[in-house]
């Protein structure tokens, strides 16, 4: 067997060079317009959640479809980064390998808007007829 050219860390240390690689995702990430409208989108979204009395399960739903439309976000920037990367010119399969990662992003906005238009619609609807 070869020895693979770069070692693989484990335990502890794997744990640490972990949290360091999702700290720079993260730092690449936030250079992207759509991801830092998505952050306002949450953080405006938790206010008016806060706002009309959510419980703590509703926000925490909120919280977790945020994280999840974060992490299709990121996915859909790996996705063009690579694309970008092995196919610089313009390629039927580059555009539809980026056209589903948007469309990714998209049902995952959707996701979030519906459960908030629910939710919030329904604390209005309770507070205006109570």
């Amino acid at each position: 067997m070869t020895k693979p050219a770069i070692g693989k860390l484990t335990g502890v240390s794997h744990f640490f060079a972990a949290a360091v690689y999702s700290w720079a995702g993260f730092q690449r990430l936030i250079k992207e317009s759509a991801f830092r409208q998505e952050l306002l989108f949450a953080a405006v979204s938790l206010i008016l959640l806060a706002a009309v009395g959510a419980s703590r399960w509703e926000m925490m739903i909120a919280v977790v479809l945020f994280l999840v439309l974060f992490a299709v976000e990121a996915l859909n920037t790996a996705i063009e980064e690579v694309i970008d990367r092995i196919s610089p010119e313009i390629s039927m399969v580059g555009k539809h390998a980026k056209d589903l990662g948007s469309f990714a992003v998209l049902c995952a906005i959707a996701a979030c808007g519906l459960y908030l238009l629910v939710t919030i619609g329904t604390r209005l609807i309770a507070i205006v007829f109570a």
